[in-house]
């Protein structure tokens, strides 16, 4: 049973010392001067402005709060109470219902300290780091920083770049996530069969079956403003440690999510001076009804974060106290390394400085629940154990939390590193549930744990249980000290909701499978992370340091990578057993078998709410961060996807939006996805079933697209030898979409491609723009393998689809959106150039290679940027899907009426490699301004969001698409955006083609 000891074994009980009372201010961290102290500033330059003297009828700061040593009153060891028991709040706790211009940690309701100034034209242009004002703002959005109240320069070694808040800061804009009440009455009647349909298999899902539908539309998450970069590498499960310190969002079973913060995860800091406890605070702003012996309610006007993933820092300063903490969170996300990539760990390092004259003791204490606040935690069965490794010279110690499931179990760890004057304690288990009082009061009294020997007895049913590390060291006067944490989370084996088979995570090829891996994986987290950080940082300096680039640029880019180990992301080991490993062979895939045994086998999900693995429609946008970062996941991924079109579904069963019953799937036809996490995925495939997308016209192309851009970016010529035949398969597949012989595929009269709600019929700017790409890409790889009859049959047709295209598009100024001469089709559509964006992407699309007119492309992009961007919310929102030619957005469906970030991106690179580069900048902004600044949907990037009211899908695959942008930008600063194509007289040799 869980319990709170109270005393230490082998020592009498102690008891707080009986000295003369002070105030609970001068102790309790939680308390905030009548006017804030005057920290001083550091490092090498201020980065916010230090509070102004106040006026002088302003009350001034308590001498209780001076840095002298203080002794510990009586009342800390017995805190008041309020009527029912709640812990009595102290003076000036941060309340969360009053906005930041209020300030809520001193009596008063207005702030005298100045506003941080907005960032100089220099800064905003991307000026040398170290260039700024003195007493001025980082660059990037002053309004989330300007409830921050503390000194100039606080933090050791932040990024100039990134995104950074307050963490007082309250964002303004609530949105609720589009659902089915969202459905205006003319499309409720037009989709009535559709809604049925939907109902009754939602309901037999999810009443019946107990499963996850792939796509939820009456239960859509929430919007909680408060996640921050998540923790772990790929595949192995993820842990969020949101912006306010909280661990707040789940992925440890594959691919399902729980959002639940878990209050005992936490950080607690104690400082003693001349042996006696002098502050005592939980570094958490909120204030819970749980563990009410805890001092809650840190001043986040004293506290911001930062965030440049995969790293992100928390810097608090401490009032009264001359002590700032820097927390710095690595995970070990590093391009082009599979293995420590695929690590579920995190570290913290904690810098210390202390900024009084007199030297201090400080311990930081971690403390960790067993378990996510699932009902799985009150199970019973759940125990905790110490460990302790040494090795190399190095000592980590730590607690072990078992998780004992029936399906799934896993091990938690939290543990520190001890060294020459650090001094690591813990706490094998307490009642999170409880008040806290025994390792609150534990940790009071000394600064230290009481270490118990042993593993606690498993928890009974309905009863929870914790644990705590405690890491202590004292640091001298005006100088600093590092205490280091890491957190490990070990679930090896897993299985999928159908439990048909096991399956082993890509990180158990280097620390087993037996689920004893956490003590290793702590130990190596605590003597690898500098080496970690030296990586990303050498990755990421190029572009942080480049003065062409925008600020928000800068923060972007590498903040949107967190989806690809935040997306449910899978990375598992190719088992001997299965099918895959026979089956490349047999189907002529000759490398496929190497790459799987070599790399593993790597899947994401469509979105956190859109349940369904490398949904290859959007994997297209998605796969540049993958191609350019972790090639070799990209090529696992794409022979995955290549068995998958030559496998066959013969299964029947009906689509929610037609009411017909087709095949599953069909041979030589792209599958939707690869299945979803509670069935079996790579074995069971299309988990979508609202269309029959055997009858889409773009995922056949999509795949040809991708497999020449990655030979393009790789030269791997095995996998492009490999891949010919299954593009050939494909095509011809796709071939029969030209009804009319022109050259041009025609749309089929309903959402047939990744819009999957707005119509199109006959030739289309979108599909058709893919279908010229896909057979300039055709005729460029039958050129690289020596297949001339192939290139010639290819180009024939290109000559045809191309003037087809023009002639039945082009209005002048850009391509309609499709040629059915309906009230829309003359929409201006934001991805009518989408083929012309992969063309260019490869170094294809001009000269010799041209297939899109030049001045036609120029026009088009424009038109957009006139239209869709600056005709949209005054140029703030990013591109709207669809524009009429009147400058109202095109109604005629939800999703020509909505902004969709990762097309969005894709547009904003377009526009980079046709030399429109401030255009393409001021595109992409509009959407990571609204998303990250605006509507605080940071590290949960939507799939789309209306003008007003509502967006859908939090958490999305697409966005990723904004390295597309990056490789636009490398292409051009190294001269190769007008270089000749593939297909001139500098084209590779041909590759021979084996038998």
């Amino acid at each position: 049973m869980a319990r709170d000891p109270g005393v230490r074994e082998g020592r009498a009980p102690r008891g707080p010392a009986r000295l003369p009372p002070r105030p609970r201010s001068a102790l309790l961290g939680s308390a905030r001067p009548e006017a804030p102290p005057t920290l001083p500033a550091f490092g090498p330059a201020r980065l916010f402005p230090p509070p102004r003297s106040p006026p002088a009828n302003h009350p001034r700061p308590s001498s209780a709060l001076s840095a002298s040593a203080a002794p510990l009153p009586a009342l800390l060891a017995a805190p008041p109470r309020r009527a029912g028991g709640r812990r009595r709040a102290v003076a000036g706790r941060a309340a969360s219902e009053r906005g930041a211009a209020d300030s809520p940690c001193r009596p008063g309701t207005r702030s005298w300290a100045p506003l941080p100034p907005m960032a100089t034209p220099q800064e905003e242009k991307g000026g040398r780091p170290g260039a700024r004002r003195r007493g001025s703002s980082p660059p990037g959005a002053p309004e989330l920083m300007r409830a921050f109240e503390g000194s100039a320069a606080a933090g050791r070694g932040l990024p100039r770049w990134g995104w950074r808040l307050c963490l007082a800061h309250r964002f303004a804009e609530r949105r609720k996530p589009y659902q089915a009440s969202d459905v205006s009455a003319a499309d409720a009647v037009k989709h009535l069969g559709l809604a049925l349909r939907y109902f009754r298999w939602w309901y037999r899902k999810t009443r019946v079956e107990k499963k996850h539908p792939f796509i939820n539309l009456f239960n859509s998450q929430p919007l909680r403003q408060i996640y921050g970069c998540p923790l772990g590498g790929f595949g192995g499960g993820t842990i969020t440690r949101g912006w306010r310190g909280d661990f707040c969002r789940w992925q440890l079973n594959p691919g399902l999510y729980h959002y639940k913060t878990v209050i005992a995860d936490q950080f607690t800091v104690c400082l003693r001076r001349k042996g006696q406890t002098v502050y005592q605070q939980v570094l958490s702003i909120e204030k819970p009804s749980r563990l009410q012996e805890w001092n809650w309610g840190f001043c986040g006007h004293y506290a911001f974060y930062h965030a440049l993933y995969p790293r992100a820092w928390a810097v608090y300063q401490l009032p009264g106290q001359d002590v700032v903490l820097t927390c710095r969170q690595v995970s070990p996300i590093i391009p082009h390394d599979y293995q420590d990539t695929s690590l579920p760990v995190g570290a913290f390092l904690w810098d210390v400085e202390n900024q009084s004259g007199e030297d201090m003791e400080v311990s930081l204490m971690f403390t960790f629940q067993n378990g996510t606040e699932s009902k799985g935690d009150r199970s019973g069965g759940h125990w905790n154990e110490p460990f302790c490794l040494e090795k190399d010279g190095r000592c980590v110690r730590g607690v072990l939390l078992h998780h004992c499931l029936p399906v799934n179990p896993y091990t938690l760890a939290i543990s520190a590193r001890e060294k020459a004057g650090t001094t690591v304690t813990h706490l094998t288990t307490f009642n999170p549930a409880g008040t806290g009082q025994g390792v609150w009061q534990d940790l009071l009294a000394d600064g230290k744990l009481a270490s118990p020997p042993g593993k606690s007895p498993p928890t009974e049913k309905g009863e929870a249980c914790a644990a705590a590390v405690c890491a202590t060291c004292t640091v001298p006067a005006s100088g600093h000290s590092t205490l280091e944490f890491a957190l490990a989370w070990d679930m090896p084996c897993i299985r999928f909701g159908s439990k048909e088979k096991e399956h082993r995570r890509r990180y158990t090829r280097f620390f087993g499978s037996r689920g004893d891996a956490c003590p290793a994986l702590s130990h190596y987290t605590l003597s690898c992370y500098q080496a970690w950080e030296e990586k990303i940082e050498a990755w990421q300096r190029p572009i942080l340091e480049n003065s062409d680039l925008p600020p928000w640029y800068k923060s972007a880019i590498f903040n949107e990578l967190y989806f690809l180990a935040d997306g449910g992301t899978l990375w598992v080991e190719l088992q001997p057993e299965d099918p895959a490993a026979a089956l490349g062979a047999s189907l002529g895939l000759s490398q496929h078998l190497a790459v799987l045994k070599e790399y593993g086998r790597f899947a994401y999900l469509e979105g956190q709410e859109y349940l369904m693995y490398n949904t290859y429609d959007v994997h297209f946008y998605a796969s540049f961060a993958l191609a350019m970062l972790w090639p070799k996941l990209e090529l696992s991924l794409q022979y995955d996807m290549a068995a998958a079109i030559l496998s066959e579904d013969t299964r029947l069963r009906m689509y929610l939006m037609s009411g017909q019953t087709a095949q599953v799937k069909l041979r030589n036809v792209v599958p939707h996805d690869i299945g979803e996490p509670d069935d079996e995925p790579w074995q069971h495939l299309n988990a979508y079933l609202i269309h029959d997308t055997a009858a889409w016209k773009d995922l056949n192309l999509k795949f040809v697209l991708q497999v020449y851009r990655d030979y393009y970016l790789t030269k791997d010529s095995a996998y492009l030898r490999d891949m010919w035949p299954v593009c050939q398969a494909v095509m011809e597949s796709e071939l029969k979409f030209d009804k009319d012989g022109d050259g041009l595929i025609e749309n089929s009269g309903f959402a047939d491609q990744t819009y999957d709600a707005w119509v199109v019929t006959g030739a289309s700017s979108y599909c058709g723009s893919l279908w010229l790409a896909a057979l300039s890409m055709m005729c460029q790889m039958a050129q690289l393998l020596g297949e001339e009859d192939a290139q010639q049959t290819y180009s024939a047709i290109l000559a045809k689809g191309t003037a087809a295209f023009e002639k039945l598009l082009w209005n002048g100024k850009y391509y309609n959106y499709d040629s059915s001469n309906s009230t829309s089709s003359d929409s201006i559509m934001s991805d009518q150039l989408a083929g012309q964006w992969f063309l260019r992407a490869c170094g294809l699309g001009e000269g010799k290679s041209e297939v899109f007119p030049q001045s036609h492309v120029l026009s088009a992009l424009k038109t957009i940027f006139e239209r869709n961007v600056m005709g949209f919310s005054q140029g703030t929102m990013g591109a709207v899907n669809g524009m009429r030619p009147s400058g109202v957005p095109d109604r005629s469906s939800v999703q020509s009426d909505e902004v969709w970030v990762g097309v969005v991106y894709a547009l904003a690179a377009t526009m980079i490699q046709e030399g429109l580069v401030q255009e393409g900048f001021r595109t992409a902004e509009g959407c990571y301004r609204t998303v990250w600044e605006r509507l605080g949907m940071a590290f949960q990037t939507p799939e789309a969001y209306c003008q007003r009211r509502v967006y859908r899908s939090l958490a999305y695959m697409r966005p990723l698409s904004i390295w597309s942008m990056q490789l636009a930008l490398e292409r051009r600063a190294a001269g190769e955006a007008r270089a000749p194509p593939a297909s001139s007289e500098a084209s590779d040799p041909p590759i021979a083609v084996s038998p």
